[in-house]
């Protein structure tokens, strides 16, 4: 990684996703455009700690895809309530409506 203009250290691939955590306080960091967010996760426990000051202390390299084998798509912003088609009801993703 290099450091840009602002002093930020920034992926100059522009990485997206997450990484093996370069400063090696946790697994794994969230990459955004290029730079490390605070987003982390050590195993299927994620967490905020934002990157320490100073240059990674190692290179930059793709995690792992994740252990939950993708047996839930939805993303965080999806709308909670859908609807079943062929039952014909409103539910929401954990809760069923009454």
């Amino acid at each position: 990684m290099q450091m840009d203009a602002e002093g930020l250290y920034r992926d100059p691939l522009h990485a997206e996703g997450w990484f093996r955590d370069p400063y090696l306080v946790h697994e794994d960091r969230w990459f955004s455009d290029g730079l490390p967010t605070k987003l982390v996760r050590d195993g299927a426990v994620e967490g905020y700690d934002p990157p320490p000051p100073g240059p990674p202390k190692a290179e930059l390299v793709a995690a792992p895809r994740s252990e939950m084998g993708g047996s839930d798509p939805r993303r965080a912003d999806d709308d909670p309530i859908g609807y079943n088609k062929k039952e014909g009801f409103l539910f929401r993703y954990g809760n069923n409506l009454p």
